[in-house]
């Protein structure tokens, strides 16, 4: 059975480095955090205040587009290891941004969360201070160099918190301080077969969710804005309209990106000298499993749309099919 591992800690404590070595042991697939191409992570290290907001919201979006196909995809094949959660953006947040800046990147962080899969266990790594500090001295990144030992101080007591406190994904906590897993194999094998013992330990299924029968038992548009009544309302999601169209807007721009990719291929295809018709059909087989994902966020943003404002979306889509077809539709538009 595939696992989606996640590996967590303070910068500099191992994370990546422990991604790597565990990736043969458990012949899995591995997804690391993409962050030199953040821009503003170099201002950042030098006025955290000035360039939290710009950095923050950049690793979000980043760390959203890593994660929503590749996770999914990767798991079709085996196990996954990952140097990051998604959901540790968040704690970031709570440490660097404030007031309207917190309260705006919370919401988007709410809605582009509902996405991403969780992990089925974390790996928590922990050092002591000055340990952690040494190993961020020796990797010697430029834009590390300068980095205030409070701020490491701070944001390891911040994850401690978090990870000691979540209920779901099981956490397993493995303080690194005397450990050495890249120079002595005895620890790593320690280390893999801790993992090994915490994925053994959990349920093999999940319960369903109470309101998960919506899903299932047909009903049409009618069970699904149901379902979604009872999602919103267990996991609080934000009912704000304006917030919840931009989010539509945003999964129509997915979409867009979906058909650009079918155009290019159709085009493609026809230079290689397939019969147009055919072109078609084959690009939209390669692209159908993305576009079909893409175009039910679009539904689902529409019911929460219908919900959050009382509208009955089955029985407006009859009303107005029943007014479509009493209309003259021009042959031709000018």
């Amino acid at each position: 059975m595939p696992h989606y591992i996640a590996i967590e800690g303070v910068i500099g404590v191992g994370k990546t480095t422990l991604a790597r070595l565990l990736q043969p042991r458990f012949d899995a697939s591995i997804l690391l955090e993409v962050f030199e191409e953040n821009p503003f992570l170099s201002h950042f290290y030098g006025d955290r205040e000035r360039y939290a907001f710009q950095t923050q919201l950049f690793f979000l979006l980043s760390r959203y587009h890593q994660q929503h196909k590749a996770i999914p995809t990767a798991l079709t094949k085996g196990t996954l290891i990952s140097d990051y959660t998604f959901a540790k953006d968040e704690l970031f947040a709570w440490l660097n941004l404030k007031d309207d800046e917190l309260a705006m990147y919370g919401r988007v962080h709410a809605a582009l969360g509902e996405k991403i899969p969780n992990p089925d266990l974390i790996v928590y790594l922990k050092a002591n201070h000055d340990v952690t500090m040494r190993r961020i001295a020796l990797r010697d990144r430029p834009y590390e160099r300068d980095m205030d030992p409070e701020y490491i101080r701070g944001l390891a007591v911040a994850y401690d918190n978090w990870l000691a406190n979540l209920q779901e994904p099981p956490v397993l906590t493995l303080d690194t301080t005397e450990l050495d897993f890249l120079a002595r194999e005895e620890d790593l094998n320690h280390v893999a077969n801790l993992i090994r013992a915490a994925l053994s330990r959990q349920a093999p299924a999940q319960p369903k969710l109470p309101f998960s029968e919506h899903l299932e038992n047909g009903g049409g548009l009618a069970a699904f804005q149901q379902f979604h009544r009872a999602l919103d309302e267990e996991k609080a999601f934000d009912p704000d309209l304006f917030f919840n169209y931009v989010l539509l807007t945003g999964e129509m721009g997915e979409i867009a990106a979906e058909l650009k990719q079918i155009w290019w291929e159709r085009n493609r295809q026809m230079g290689d000298g397939r019969a147009p018709a055919e072109a078609m059909q084959n690009a939209i087989q390669k692209r159908r499993g993305a576009l079909a994902g893409e175009l039910a966020d679009v539904l689902a943003y529409t019911l929460k749309l219908a919900n959050y404002t009382g509208i009955d979306l089955e029985e407006a889509y009859r009303a107005k099919m029943k007014k479509n077809m009493g209309r003259e539709w021009p042959n031709k538009v000018a």
